[in-house]
């Protein structure tokens, strides 16, 4: 991902909304965020795209069910109006004594990047955390996604220890919440 500054022609032409884990909006742009990460890994590694059947199986192990209301929200970023991308933010419970959310799925499509949309999903993911009574978000991504990293570091994300165990999990990131102003 990559950021530009956002001028006020840039944000007006942007929107961020909850939406449903099983629309046809949150399926297409899981679709692209999965084939955009697993052919990286596997380009990466492997020398290959993925095979279709990997990627069907990935997307199906990963239901966004967790981010689901109560305790959680997918967010749907759209430039003039068309879907862009994605974050989600799922509570988690305490973490070394602060209520915690994970943020996750966070993405844009390649053809949106460098419009200032990652910034606000981002803001918006961290306004929905707050809103689900968590003091700091977590996330973890790969050492490849080097994009994401330093969108990361740019918005006070800093990096930790393990927080989760997961097969693709290679570096962690925290940020503390301010509480929302108001």
């Amino acid at each position: 991902m990559s950021h530009v500054e956002n001028s006020p022609a840039e944000t007006a032409s942007w929107a961020v909304a909850p939406e449903a884990v099983d629309s046809p909006v949150a399926s297409a742009l899981w679709r692209a965020y999965y084939t955009e990460v697993s052919d990286r890994y596997y380009l990466l590694h492997e020398k290959r795209r993925t095979a279709p059947e990997e990627l069907e199986r990935e997307i199906a192990a990963e239901t966004g069910a967790d981010l689901r209301p109560p305790t959680g929200v997918l967010l749907v970023a759209r430039h003039e109006g068309e879907p862009a991308g994605t974050a989600g933010v799922r509570l988690m419970g305490d973490l070394k004594g602060t209520s915690t959310a994970e943020l996750k799925r966070v993405f844009l499509r390649e053809d949106m990047r460098g419009k200032g949309g990652a910034a606000l999903l981002l803001a918006a993911a961290e306004d929905a955390a707050r809103a689900l009574g968590a003091g700091q978000l977590i996330l973890d991504t790969r050492l490849d996604l080097v994009e994401a990293r330093a969108l990361y570091a740019r918005h006070g994300y800093e990096e930790s220890e393990p927080l989760t165990e997961r097969m693709y999990a290679e570096c962690w990131y925290v940020k503390r919440l301010a509480p929302a102003a108001g």
